[in-house]
């Protein structure tokens, strides 16, 4: 692939970060799942983009397939094709987009993982006193009274909680904007917590939740923290961030069967991301089903 060509990744990746205000995170993505394109360009001898076609993303899935990729893993990386191509006709480098026919072979949709209540709650009843446990219990609470992402939680500042209202202003994906309910045990967490900020956060830092160190902490830093009182607190699986999110989507599910309130909560912006947890709730209430009816508790008799 020449040089030239190559360019446009890094023209691609500045127009999501700038213009679509994707995540760095996101945007590393994109450029790690287009990198394995050039690789493949350059396996065929491919020195531009317009040389791409059909036959050659095919291809490009099957030669994924047979390393042992996963569906789901192939489908991100020919998204990530899909969109950049999108975007090299909005430029007029290309005339056609080839990787619109292109499917990879379906997956079973995996549910998420999430804590029932009784293990979440378990979880949040942190003991101790000082500010690392004062910020550690109001992360561990906000994340899962509001299901944030861990990208928004550590990129609050101290207006984005209004503790008067009980809301949380957040951007989430897409640098969409919106406003959260945040419950009141969170509320007393992030009180108490602010009370304690002061004595470790250095005098310029504007981030709500900040490292010992003084400045905005690291969403690594969150994902050990939220490990450590997973295993302090005995619970007997991996917790992480994310599972925060799940749990609060399943526990309001279960609930309130509102799904277009939870989708606007989450901050999704197709419904179909948010109906997965319908299908827990439903094998939540199957597992109820088979443990209590009579019809479904009765033996076969010979």
């Amino acid at each position: 692939m020449l040089a030239s060509e190559a360019a446009w990744v890094d023209n691609f990746i500045r127009h999501l970060s700038h213009e679509r205000r994707l995540s760095d995170l996101t945007c590393k993505h994109y450029r790690r799942d287009l990198c394995k394109l050039i690789e493949y360009c350059d396996q065929q001898g491919l020195d531009a983009w317009t040389g791409l076609d059909n036959d050659h993303m095919r291809a490009f899935s099957a030669q994924a397939y047979r390393r042992g990729l996963s569906s789901r893993t192939i489908q991100r990386q020919l998204s990530a094709a899909r969109t950049f191509f999108r975007y090299l006709l909005r430029e007029r480098r290309v005339k056609k987009n080839p990787v619109l026919d292109i499917r990879a072979p379906k997956s079973g949709k995996r549910l998420p993982e999430n804590l029932d209540a009784d293990r979440m709650a378990r979880l949040l009843d942190i003991k101790g006193d000082g500010p690392l446990v004062a910020r550690d219990r109001a992360i561990l609470e906000l994340l899962y009274s509001s299901g944030l992402r861990l990208a928004e939680l550590t990129s609050l500042n101290l207006g984005d909680v209004d503790l008067g209202d009980a809301t949380v202003a957040v951007t989430g994906k897409g640098g969409k904007d919106r406003i959260i309910p945040v419950g009141r045990y969170a509320i007393d967490a992030v009180n108490a917590w602010l009370k304690e900020r002061p004595g470790i956060a250095a005098k310029e830092a504007v981030a709500l939740f900040v490292s010992n160190r003084g400045t905005r902490i690291s969403p690594r830093s969150v994902q050990a923290r939220v490990d450590h009182w997973a295993r302090k607190q005995g619970i007997d699986t991996r917790v992480y961030p994310h599972l925060f999110r799940h749990s609060f989507a399943t526990h309001l599910l279960e609930s309130s069967h509102d799904l277009r309130g939870v989708q606007e909560l989450l901050g999704h912006a197709n419904i179909s991301t948010t109906q997965v947890y319908t299908h827990l709730d439903f094998q939540h209430l199957a597992q109820i089903y088979d443990q209590t009816h009579p019809r479904a508790r009765a033996k076969n008799k010979t």
